[in-house]
């Protein structure tokens, strides 16, 4: 199968007062397309940072990310955002959603960069597939944590994405509200062909998908197929 996400020896360092914190010392993996694939590890094991150099959202110190067949360090910001938006889906910890927003016009908001004629529609038809149908017109203050994330999960499958990151996807969830979602991203997954990378602490939905890397540190403690795949 083909790779859509190769990373070879990434580092990442940080800078507190006079010290030199070592965030991901030499990391290399390969995702291939149409796989699910988790990252875990304790608080602090780099998890985070290293999704966020895998989508483009921050530079590496040293090593190579190459997204979706184009080496990450070859393009401007500008030619990363064009990247992400044609490519990429994101779910955030915190789901970031605006405000100001109703559900339906954050749903609406990539594919209207996108210059889609119909994106109110095919978002109205999104948030119909997360179960917020009825709930369309409501702003983000106005939604539980739950409703919030399927709204962050609608908009992230917007752009028909090739691969989608999910930060800790259930980390602010309930266990039901987090199962429905777990459930979602894994249909998404059959449905469309989209490459999921999730980093999660929650091992049990690491073992749901086809490949665990283990973080410890900033290092890969291990790399493992499980038995799904």
């Amino acid at each position: 199968m083909t790779k859509i996400l190769n990373v070879r020896n990434l580092g990442k360092t940080y800078t507190s007062g006079s010290k030199r914190l070592t965030v991901l010392d030499d990391i290399s993996f390969d995702v291939e397309t149409g796989a699910t694939f988790s990252i875990v590890g304790p608080s602090g094991s780099g998890k985070t940072t290293l999704l966020g150099l895998c989508a483009g959202l921050d530079n590496a110190d040293t090593g190579s990310v190459e997204l979706c067949g184009t080496v990450l360090d070859t393009l401007n910001e500008d030619e990363r955002a064009l990247l992400r938006n044609k490519n990429i889906g994101f779910i955030f910890q915190d789901f970031q959603l605006l405000p100001t927003l109703t559900a339906l016009e954050n749903v609406s908001v990539p594919l209207e960069l996108q210059g889609a004629k119909n994106a109110s529609v095919i978002a109205k038809e999104l948030l119909q597939k997360v179960g917020l149908g009825e709930r369309t017109n409501h702003y983000p203050s106005q939604l539980s944590g739950g409703e919030q994330q399927r709204v962050a999960l609608a908009r992230a499958f917007s752009n028909k994405p090739s691969l989608l990151f999910a930060d800790e996807p259930t980390g602010n969830l309930d266990e039901d509200t987090g199962e429905k979602v777990i459930q979602l991203l894994f249909e998404l997954n059959k449905e469309a062909g989209t490459t999921l990378v999730i980093v999660t602490h929650d091992l049990d939905l690491a073992k749901r998908t086809q490949h665990i890397l283990r973080l410890k540190g900033g290092k890969i403690l291990t790399n493992e197929t499980t038995a799904i795949s």
